[in-house]
Protein backbone atom coordinates (compact mmCIF):
# COMPACT_ATOMS: atom_id res chain seq x y z
CA UNK A 1 0.00 0.00 0.00
CA UNK A 2 2.95 2.53 1.41
CA UNK A 3 5.49 1.95 -2.08
CA UNK A 4 1.67 2.42 -4.27
CA UNK A 5 1.35 6.06 -2.48
CA UNK A 6 4.86 6.51 -2.92
CA UNK A 7 4.45 5.62 -6.56
CA UNK A 8 1.24 7.41 -7.06
CA UNK A 9 2.74 10.49 -5.69
CA UNK A 10 5.79 10.45 -7.71
CA UNK A 11 3.40 10.12 -11.30
CA UNK A 12 2.29 13.16 -9.80
CA UNK A 13 5.20 15.23 -9.22
CA UNK A 14 6.37 13.95 -12.98
CA UNK A 15 2.52 15.43 -14.44
CA UNK A 16 3.23 18.30 -12.38
CA UNK A 17 6.82 19.15 -14.17
CA UNK A 18 5.85 18.03 -17.48
CA UNK A 19 2.55 20.49 -17.31
CA UNK A 20 5.10 23.41 -15.89
CA UNK A 21 7.43 22.82 -18.87
CA UNK A 22 4.75 22.72 -21.42
CA UNK A 23 3.25 26.18 -20.31
CA UNK A 24 5.42 28.10 -21.91
CA UNK A 25 5.16 26.15 -25.34
CA UNK A 26 1.50 26.41 -25.25
CA UNK A 27 1.34 30.02 -24.92
CA UNK A 28 4.62 30.51 -27.49
CA UNK A 29 2.74 27.98 -30.09
CA UNK A 30 1.07 30.08 -32.93
CA UNK A 31 3.16 33.53 -31.23
CA UNK A 32 5.40 35.66 -32.63
CA UNK A 33 7.70 33.72 -31.08
CA UNK A 34 6.63 30.49 -32.38
CA UNK A 35 10.09 29.43 -34.64
CA UNK A 36 8.75 25.73 -34.98
CA UNK A 37 8.94 25.97 -38.67
CA UNK A 38 12.54 26.25 -38.68
CA UNK A 39 13.44 24.28 -36.17
CA UNK A 40 11.51 21.24 -36.99
CA UNK A 41 8.68 21.64 -34.69
CA UNK A 42 10.84 22.44 -31.80
CA UNK A 43 8.76 25.03 -29.71
CA UNK A 44 12.35 26.22 -27.40
CA UNK A 45 15.10 25.17 -28.93
CA UNK A 46 15.66 28.48 -31.19
CA UNK A 47 16.49 30.33 -27.59
CA UNK A 48 17.22 27.16 -24.89
CA UNK A 49 18.54 23.97 -25.04
CA UNK A 50 18.79 21.13 -22.47
CA UNK A 51 22.56 20.56 -23.23
CA UNK A 52 25.80 22.57 -24.56
CA UNK A 53 24.14 25.92 -23.69
CA UNK A 54 25.72 28.96 -23.58
CA UNK A 55 26.16 29.47 -19.86
CA UNK A 56 28.49 32.75 -20.35
CA UNK A 57 25.32 35.58 -20.78
CA UNK A 58 23.63 37.38 -17.89
CA UNK A 59 20.01 36.24 -17.78
CA UNK A 60 19.92 33.72 -20.70
CA UNK A 61 18.94 30.46 -18.97
CA UNK A 62 20.05 27.24 -21.14
CA UNK A 63 20.62 30.59 -23.81
CA UNK A 64 21.02 28.36 -27.48
CA UNK A 65 20.83 31.37 -29.66
CA UNK A 66 23.33 33.53 -31.53
CA UNK A 67 24.19 36.68 -29.68
CA UNK A 68 24.18 39.85 -31.18
CA UNK A 69 27.86 42.24 -31.08
CA UNK A 70 26.21 45.34 -32.76
CA UNK A 71 26.94 48.80 -31.12
CA UNK A 72 23.67 50.90 -31.22
CA UNK A 73 22.47 54.42 -31.22
CA UNK A 74 20.86 55.34 -28.17
CA UNK A 75 17.93 56.88 -26.68
CA UNK A 76 18.66 60.97 -25.28
CA UNK A 77 16.24 63.36 -24.31
CA UNK A 78 16.67 66.12 -22.13
CA UNK A 79 14.31 65.24 -20.07
CA UNK A 80 14.82 61.55 -19.45
CA UNK A 81 16.80 61.28 -15.79
CA UNK A 82 18.43 57.83 -16.37
CA UNK A 83 21.16 56.72 -17.45
CA UNK A 84 21.59 55.20 -20.90
CA UNK A 85 24.42 52.67 -21.69
CA UNK A 86 24.60 50.10 -24.58
CA UNK A 87 21.66 47.02 -24.13
CA UNK A 88 22.58 44.40 -21.73
CA UNK A 89 20.92 41.70 -20.09
CA UNK A 90 17.38 40.63 -21.67
CA UNK A 91 17.39 43.56 -24.00
CA UNK A 92 20.76 42.23 -25.62
CA UNK A 93 18.60 38.89 -25.95
CA UNK A 94 15.97 40.18 -27.38
CA UNK A 95 18.33 42.21 -29.80
CA UNK A 96 20.26 38.94 -30.89
CA UNK A 97 16.72 38.74 -32.93
CA UNK A 98 15.01 42.23 -33.33
CA UNK A 99 18.52 44.43 -34.55
CA UNK A 100 17.91 42.34 -37.73
CA UNK A 101 22.14 41.55 -37.68
CA UNK A 102 21.21 37.79 -36.52
CA UNK A 103 18.81 35.90 -37.95
CA UNK A 104 15.98 33.79 -35.83
CA UNK A 105 17.03 31.00 -36.81
CA UNK A 106 21.12 31.24 -35.97
CA UNK A 107 20.91 28.85 -33.22
CA UNK A 108 22.80 25.38 -31.96
CA UNK A 109 26.05 26.71 -34.31
CA UNK A 110 23.94 27.49 -37.23
CA UNK A 111 24.45 30.61 -39.27
CA UNK A 112 20.89 31.25 -40.08
CA UNK A 113 19.25 32.68 -43.26
CA UNK A 114 15.88 34.06 -42.29
CA UNK A 115 15.75 37.78 -41.86
CA UNK A 116 13.54 39.27 -39.07
CA UNK A 117 10.28 41.10 -40.84
CA UNK A 118 10.09 44.54 -41.15
CA UNK A 119 7.62 45.20 -38.06
CA UNK A 120 10.03 43.27 -35.66
CA UNK A 121 13.11 44.78 -36.87
CA UNK A 122 14.37 47.83 -34.50
CA UNK A 123 17.83 48.05 -36.89
CA UNK A 124 20.71 49.68 -34.37
CA UNK A 125 19.29 53.02 -34.18
CA UNK A 126 17.36 53.11 -30.90
CA UNK A 127 17.00 56.72 -30.72
CA UNK A 128 13.14 56.50 -31.76
CA UNK A 129 12.36 53.57 -29.19
CA UNK A 130 11.55 53.79 -25.45
CA UNK A 131 15.06 53.59 -23.50
CA UNK A 132 16.09 50.45 -22.14
CA UNK A 133 18.70 48.67 -19.50
CA UNK A 134 18.79 51.79 -17.40
CA UNK A 135 18.99 51.31 -13.92
CA UNK A 136 15.30 51.90 -12.96
CA UNK A 137 15.34 52.37 -8.66
CA UNK A 138 13.64 54.00 -5.96
CA UNK A 139 15.98 56.98 -6.69
CA UNK A 140 15.54 57.36 -9.99
CA UNK A 141 12.01 57.42 -9.55
CA UNK A 142 12.47 60.33 -6.83
CA UNK A 143 14.26 62.09 -8.86
CA UNK A 144 11.97 62.07 -11.87
CA UNK A 145 9.24 62.61 -9.74
CA UNK A 146 6.34 60.88 -12.41
CA UNK A 147 7.51 57.71 -12.17
CA UNK A 148 6.13 55.02 -10.07
CA UNK A 149 8.58 53.59 -7.54
CA UNK A 150 9.79 50.09 -8.47
CA UNK A 151 8.83 48.33 -5.50
CA UNK A 152 5.29 48.96 -6.43
CA UNK A 153 5.76 47.56 -10.33
CA UNK A 154 3.95 44.31 -10.64
CA UNK A 155 6.78 40.98 -10.21
CA UNK A 156 8.75 40.73 -13.09
CA UNK A 157 8.56 44.06 -14.79
CA UNK A 158 12.44 44.99 -13.31
CA UNK A 159 14.97 42.83 -14.28
CA UNK A 160 18.55 42.87 -11.80
CA UNK A 161 17.12 46.82 -10.94
CA UNK A 162 17.04 47.48 -14.93
CA UNK A 163 14.24 48.43 -17.21
CA UNK A 164 14.88 46.30 -20.08
CA UNK A 165 12.60 45.38 -23.71
CA UNK A 166 10.77 42.47 -20.69
CA UNK A 167 9.67 45.08 -18.92
CA UNK A 168 6.76 45.87 -21.29
CA UNK A 169 6.93 42.51 -23.27
CA UNK A 170 6.41 38.89 -22.20
CA UNK A 171 8.84 37.10 -24.61
CA UNK A 172 6.80 33.92 -23.56
CA UNK A 173 3.47 35.28 -24.66
CA UNK A 174 1.38 34.52 -21.06
CA UNK A 175 -0.81 36.87 -21.08
CA UNK A 176 -1.75 36.27 -24.61
CA UNK A 177 -1.83 40.51 -24.99
CA UNK A 178 -1.21 41.40 -28.52
CA UNK A 179 2.44 42.40 -29.26
CA UNK A 180 3.30 40.40 -26.25
CA UNK A 181 2.41 42.95 -23.46
CA UNK A 182 2.77 42.48 -19.95
CA UNK A 183 -0.63 44.15 -19.63
CA UNK A 184 -3.13 45.56 -21.90
CA UNK A 185 -2.58 49.40 -23.30
CA UNK A 186 -6.11 50.47 -23.38
CA UNK A 187 -5.93 53.94 -22.31
CA UNK A 188 -2.22 53.43 -22.10
CA UNK A 189 -2.33 51.21 -19.13
CA UNK A 190 0.17 49.35 -19.57
CA UNK A 191 2.32 53.31 -19.95
CA UNK A 192 0.91 54.31 -17.13
CA UNK A 193 2.32 51.18 -14.87
CA UNK A 194 5.21 53.05 -14.64
CA UNK A 195 4.35 56.64 -15.86
CA UNK A 196 2.89 58.65 -13.63
CA UNK A 197 0.60 61.55 -15.35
Amino acid sequence: MKQNIIIAVAILVGIGFSEASHTHAATITGSKHDLSASTGGEICIACHTPHNANTTITDAPLWNHTMTVATYELYASPTFNGTISQPTGVSKLCLSCHDGTIAPDAFTGHTGVTSIAAAGNLGTNLKKSHPISFTYDTALATADGELTDPGTLPAGWINNDKFECSSCHDVHNKTGIPKMLHATNTGSALCLTCHKK
